[in-house]
């Protein structure tokens, strides 16, 4: 072994900064370090899993604990016997805190038998007002790079725990994201990734105010050699004249959209404080697709917020078909203590359940319909390490007939459907 080992939950952001820690943590071979996430209860759940998990596989390691999980609710992974240290989001970008830490749990027992207590270092995250040049990228175990632009939040909506986790929004300049970005493509990356917490809120808090569209548009002018950059998730409000003219027009922008939607009722999105409406909604997806038709659509949905009744609810599954949601990633709603949500009248758990179930259902049976439609098309395939399988640029589940140089681009026809992913041969 070289290095740790790195358990990420959550989302691109985690894994652009999950591999950020493995280069500073190089050479901790007894340490394994969980990035934890806190988009729902559930996400807290399943870290709290992961970590007994890694403990019974690896008793004589060293684990540390961070990420947003670990930064809104330390004292919950403090009080895990498997835990040897807690660290925040603004620690675990610092070298120095995967190098002391407490002694391996095996060992660490103090003179009355108990376990010593873990090692905890986790400040405030609002205190923060910047994001370091050198931490802004990271290599990912795919063909695809991710590049952290933003991090944090301004905006409070009432459902969401992240902005507690990130603190405030702050942006990379946009000469180290470049510098980063020529990296990336040096090392033989073709397609980048701009991650962020609200990536759309990139620049206010630089000089001269830039825009993500002029970031943008920076990368692509200053990287000539980059084939490929895509968005990860972004705020429909905040698309502008500039950003959108990318979307619909910039070859080498990638025709995929995952839209932080939330719901589809009027009322829901007020009391969630969303910044749009319904109609903002549609009435984008429908402006995109008109100046770029094979673009596809993802979007975040919550099922069951608070006060949701079914008429509430069925807006939002309508929605799905109105915005052609192909990508849909559906939550439950969890209450996260501290968040205005969890005080309002809550919906019983098996509404929420069931509400959940056919939010995915109706984006399962979209995206079946979309994949046959793509069948006898010619589509861009960006290969995987494996030289299997790859993503199409509208970010399709591709699996070639035969081998594929990895992280290769290939021109490939799509011959059928089997499950959720196209079958492809490269074209002749």
């Amino acid at each position: 072994m070289s290095g740790p080992d790195i358990i990420t939950m959550g989302c691109r952001l985690n894994i652009a900064e999950s591999e950020a820690i493995r280069d500073m943590a190089q050479g901790q071979d007894d340490l394994i370090v969980v990035n934890s996430c806190a988009v729902t209860a559930e996400a807290v759940r399943q870290t709290r899993q992961a970590i007994r998990r890694a403990r019974r596989e690896r008793p004589d390691a060293r684990i540390l604990v961070t990420g947003c999980a670990a930064q809104t609710e330390p004292e919950t992974f403090a009080a895990m016997a498997e835990v040897d240290g807690v660290i925040g989001n603004r620690e675990k970008m610092e070298a120095g805190s995967y190098i002391t830490a407490r002694e391996p749990v095996s060992t660490a027992l103090d003179t009355s038998g108990g376990w010593a207590a873990p090692d905890v270092r986790v400040s405030d995250i609002m205190a923060v007002r910047e994001t370091a040049p050198h931490m802004a990228s990271a290599f990912a175990d795919h063909a695809r790079a991710f590049l952290e632009v933003q991090n944090g939040c301004d905006h409070r909506c009432t459902f969401c725990i992240i902005p507690y986790g990130r603190g405030n929004s702050r942006s990379v300049p946009a000469g180290a994201v470049v510098e980063k970005a020529k990296q990336l493509a040096d090392a033989g990356y073709s397609e980048i990734v701009l991650t962020g917490v609200d990536v759309t809120s990139y620049g206010p808090d630089l000089p001269g105010s830039p825009s993500l569209g002029l970031l943008i548009e920076r990368i692509l002018k200053g990287v000539p050699d980059l084939r490929r950059l895509r968005l990860s998730s972004i705020d429909s409000v905040e698309i502008d004249e500039r950003l959108f003219d990318l979307i619909a027009h910039e070859p080498r922008m990638m025709p995929h959209l995952h839209l932080s939607l939330q719901a589809g009722d009027d009322m829901i999105l007020k009391r969630m404080k969303r910044r749009h409406m319904r109609a903002d909604a549609i009435a984008i997806v429908e402006r995109v697709k008109a100046a770029r038709p094979d673009i596809s659509i993802g979007a975040d949905i919550i099922a069951g917020f608070p006060t949701e009744d079914e008429a509430m609810f069925e807006n939002s599954l309508k929605l799905v078909e109105q915005c052609d949601i192909v990508h849909g990633h559906i939550f439950p709603y969890s209450p996260r203590v501290g968040t205005p949500a969890a005080r309002m009248p809550q919906v019983d758990r098996p509404t929420i359940k069931a509400r959940a179930a056919r939010l995915r259902d109706a984006c399962a049976t979209r995206r079946t319909d979309w994949l046959r439609s793509l069948i006898g098309t010619s589509q861009s395939v960006l290969v995987e390490r494996s030289g299997m399988t790859g993503h199409a640029e509208n970010f399709a589940p591709v699996r070639f007939a035969t081998g594929q140089a990895p992280s290769s681009i290939v021109r490939a026809t799509i011959t059928g459907l089997e499950k959720d992913t196209l079958i492809a041969q490269e074209a002749a």
